[in-house]
């Protein structure tokens, strides 16, 4: 089992040393009746760390990237994705708050579904 986590440890490293980080984001089932709510959640694969409350931003996808019907595929968690963490100002509610986004510069391969232990569609 420990042979098996250092593995998986050490293919996330190599596949993302070009800077770019990688992140399981998902639907993590969590409704609420007034904004700003954490109903979408990420993994950060170099960390393990659960980033509640993250949105995402995909403008800055290659075309090829965008054409693969990603709304069913991010709600679920079933792509990794290459991007990094920015926290961006927003008003909600006439309050000024900072909120965690994703950005997304590419589709890298499909989860595993031990990095989607986190999602509401696991």
């Amino acid at each position: 089992m420990i042979l098996l986590a250092v593995g998986v440890c050490a293919t996330t490293v190599q596949a993302f040393a070009d800077g770019r980080d990688g992140y399981v984001f998902c639907d993590n089932g969590l409704r609420c009746v007034a904004a700003p709510c954490p109903s979408n959640s990420a993994l950060d694969l170099t960390t393990g760390k659960i980033i509640k409350g993250v949105s995402i931003d995909i403008a800055g996808l290659p075309q090829e990237d965008k054409a693969l019907n990603l709304s069913d595929k991010l709600y679920a968690g079933k792509v990794v994705v290459a991007g990094s963490i920015e926290n961006r100002p927003e008003t909600l509610n006439g309050k000024q708050s900072t909120q965690p986004w994703l950005i997304a510069t590419g589709i890298e391969r499909a989860a595993r579904d031990s990095e989607r232990s986190h999602c509401s569609a696991h």
